[in-house]
């Protein structure tokens, strides 16, 4: 019999693949919102899945990480279909540039066109979105400041800039206003493509599963527009910064570099501003992991100076206070806990409080003897099962770089499968009693190491695959829609 667990997002069993839209087929530098993203709906509806789980959707640095965002609220202009644009009569026919920079003058093209062709619904449109997002003229402000200063970071400008000079920002609005009014078109056209994909997602029964990092790039829109709600020195420097203590993996920790929240603060003013970004984010998306959840009940504060993580220390966090806010404003909350590595009983009683659905790794499930709680019979109800994440290697690029021991482990659990990598690991994910189970697309494609997503703790490479539907085999979405049958979660 089926417990019901009151006020959790998960009220049912669903199964569900991660990409990032980035990793979407097409002509330009990435994936984006345009015909490929639609007919991947397409085929998770096919598939008898009901979600689709990406990455962060917000602008990027160089590095490409959607976890160190240039904004907390903006979408990544690169994700915008130059396609779409076309069709809705805003810009002339253009031949693809697989180059970074390519969209942005193309974007600027529509714009022009908007003002001449635009009809009063679009117009009324753009109006009311500039009007209602409180976010928008702070983000197009340090988009262009940041233009203007060579990619600089925001405590690098002039003192007046850095500062928020107001009369330095309104001789930039009045000098650069056609600039501006290109990067607020940007994010309305983003926004608009963004939510039409969505309800074409939702129309299919799909709900869209975001990411939200726990904390924002000290290099942001956010932290220059709002220095009161970070722990900043009188330059906007980080005083302390974030990262975990050294562990098994890396014996030196790992030093992130993120500027730490003024909880105090925060707390002071009700936690204003963590409504406002969950509001956002649940205009996006119908259910959000956040990422690092370890960290509102303690988080680890390196000295800025440090260059590892080793000299840190753990400060409690005002987690049970900030979730009760928010559980005034969300009920259920729509929140997964991205759970994972060293958890003690505190952060588990902190997400339990709020019935919030936790992670199973099975890559990580087994090493340790019966009692890892990733293994299978160990899951709970409330909780998301993955075979691995975005930050793990592919199963095929697990399972041939494991021990014979390892193997022999798996095997062993597993019943002795005669089902090839990695769809023991997939059936293993379907059959377990978590309501919900994700499977990497490369786990669905049976794709080897050379296509993993990310490699944590390096900088190069990263953040750039994509899938070619040449590699969807033709019985990948009935194979997948007999398992989402077979273990009761269609």
């Amino acid at each position: 019999m089926t417990q019901h667990i009151a006020h959790t997002p998960l009220q049912r069993r669903q199964a569900g693949v991660l990409l990032h839209p980035t990793s979407l087929p097409g002509p330009w530098y990435c994936g984006d919102l345009g015909a490929e993203a639609w007919h991947f709906v397409d085929f998770l509806a096919a598939a008898g899945q009901q979600v689709w789980q990406i990455l962060p959707l917000g602008p990027t640095h160089e590095d490409l990480s959607p976890y160190q965002s240039l904004s907390a609220h903006a979408g990544n202009p690169q994700l915008i279909s130059i396609e779409a644009l076309q069709a809705q009569g805003w810009l002339e026919a253009v031949i693809p540039d697989p180059r970074r920079e390519a969209k942005a003058p193309l974007v600027a093209h529509a714009w022009q066109g908007f003002q001449a062709r635009a009809d009063a619904t679009a117009r009324t449109d753009l109006q009311q979105f500039i009007d209602n997002t409180h976010w928008l003229d702070d983000y197009i402000l340090f988009s262009l400041i940041k233009r203007l200063e060579n990619g600089r970071g925001w405590t690098e400008w002039p003192a007046p800039l850095r500062d928020r000079d107001p009369a330095a920002l309104a001789a930039l609005r009045q000098q650069y206003a056609d600039e501006l009014a290109v990067l607020q078109f940007e994010q309305f056209v983003f926004d608009q493509q963004w939510q039409a994909l969505k309800r074409h997602a939702n129309g299919k029964g799909i709900a869209i599963f975001g990411d939200m990092p726990i904390f924002v790039a000290h290099d942001s829109a956010d932290v220059w527009a709002q220095r009161e709600c970070f722990d900043l020195d009188e330059s906007g420097r980080p005083t302390v910064v974030a990262g975990v203590p050294p562990d098994y993996f890396s014996a030196t920790g790992q030093r992130w570099g993120n500027p730490h929240y003024d909880w105090e603060w925060m707390e002071s003013d009700g936690f204003g501003w963590w409504r406002q970004r969950l509001e956002g984010q649940l205009r996006l998306f119908d259910l959000v992991r956040i990422d690092h959840f370890r960290g509102f009940e303690a988080y680890w504060e390196i000295p800025a100076h440090e260059e590892t993580a080793i000299n840190g220390r753990w400060m409690k966090a005002p987690g049970d206070a900030l979730f009760a806010a928010l559980a005034e404003r969300f009920d259920p909350l729509p929140v997964v806990a991205e759970d994972l590595g060293t958890i003690t009983a505190e952060v588990t009683a902190l997400r339990d409080k709020y019935a919030l659905p936790g992670m199973r790794i099975l890559h990580f499930a087994f090493e340790g003897g019966p009692d890892n709680p990733y293994l299978p019979h160990n899951h709970t109800e409330n909780s998301v099962v993955y075979t691995g994440t975005h930050d793990n290697d592919t199963t095929l690029g697990w399972w041939n770089s494991g021990s014979e021991s390892l193997r022999h482990s798996v095997l062993e659990y597993l019943g002795q499968p005669s089902e090839a990598m990695p769809w023991p690991l997939i059936r293993a994910a379907y059959a377990s009693v978590a309501r919900l189970a994700i499977v990497p697309l490369q786990d669905v494609l049976e794709l080897g190491g050379e296509h993993r997503m990310n490699t944590p703790g390096t900088t190069v490479g990263n953040w750039r695959w994509r899938f070619r539907w040449d590699q969807v085999a033709a019985d990948r979405a009935p194979r997948l829609r007999r398992l989402a049958e077979l273990y009761r979660r269609l």
